[in-house]
């Protein structure tokens, strides 16, 4: 696919769109962090064709209190080869100009998302982990086909059934890069058939490899990552482009 250039927030700011501007500080405004919210994933992009960004998890003791960085430096993170688009999670798409994600477009699903499931081959999460945990099996599959009823789901299929999809849907494919998968719940409850399916965090295939789609970094960061999450902190997980991201800050009560 060819690559777009779509204007910044700063730019869309100087336009004398009136009405348009309008529209998107009032879709800004309902979205953000809530208060029962205590820990925020937070990867920040170059622009919006960047299939790189840097990474740093923040956490705070109540709603009343600051946001601080969690560790001592962020680090970098491997996104889509084609850079990003707006996801679905939890947020309100400002109307920018920047498309939604759909299927194999090669692009990270930018916005504010809930963790799903951890996946892995070990027996075992990352000792110290407290995320819940899905060993996978050679029966697990996550489904990427648009036309499968069960499209972006994981499923545990029945051996004495196999369906014919299994074989290009099954999760256990032996690749070091998917040694952890924890989900990225974009377009899920709905899943919108063709929007994008299987968002993960996972382990890079090298530092300069970008992704289909996921958030990919070195194993080590990624047992980091796991091992700080904690489901009664609620975390979320927020990418996007830096100018956007301090555009958002505000409104969306973010980091």
């Amino acid at each position: 696919m060819n690559q777009v250039s779509f204007p910044s927030f700063r730019a869309l700011f100087a336009l004398p769109l009136l009405a348009g501007l309008f529209g998107l500080m009032a879709s800004t405004a309902s979205a953000q962090i809530g208060g029962s919210v205590r820990q925020v994933i937070v990867a920040r992009a170059p622009s919006w064709n960047s299939n790189t960004a840097s990474l740093q998890c923040f956490q705070r003791a109540s709603a009343r209190e600051p946001w601080q960085p969690v560790f001592a430096k962020p680090w970098p993170v491997l996104l889509g080869k084609k850079g990003l688009a707006w996801g679905r999670g939890v947020f309100t798409p400002p109307q920018n100009g920047v498309p939604m994600k759909v299927e194999k477009d090669w692009k990270a699903p930018a916005g504010v998302f809930h963790l799903g499931t951890l996946f892995g081959y070990a027996t075992k999460p990352p000792a110290g982990s407290r995320w819940p945990y899905h060993q996978v099996g050679p029966w697990d599959a996550y489904v990427d086909d648009s036309q499968n009823p069960l499209y972006n789901q994981h499923v545990r299929i029945d051996p004495r059934q196999v369906p014919p999809w299994f074989e290009k849907q099954k999760m256990r494919l032996g690749d070091a890069a998917y040694k952890w998968m924890l989900e990225i719940r974009h377009n899920q409850k709905p899943a919108w058939p063709g929007y994008g399916s299987a968002i993960f965090f996972h382990v890079r295939r090298g530092p300069d490899k970008p992704s289909a789609g996921c958030t990919t970094m070195a194993e080590v960061n990624l047992e980091r990552l796991i091992r700080w999450v904690d489901p009664a902190a609620y975390p979320h997980y927020v990418l996007l482009p830096a100018a956007d991201y301090d555009y958002l800050r505000g409104p969306w009560r973010l980091p």
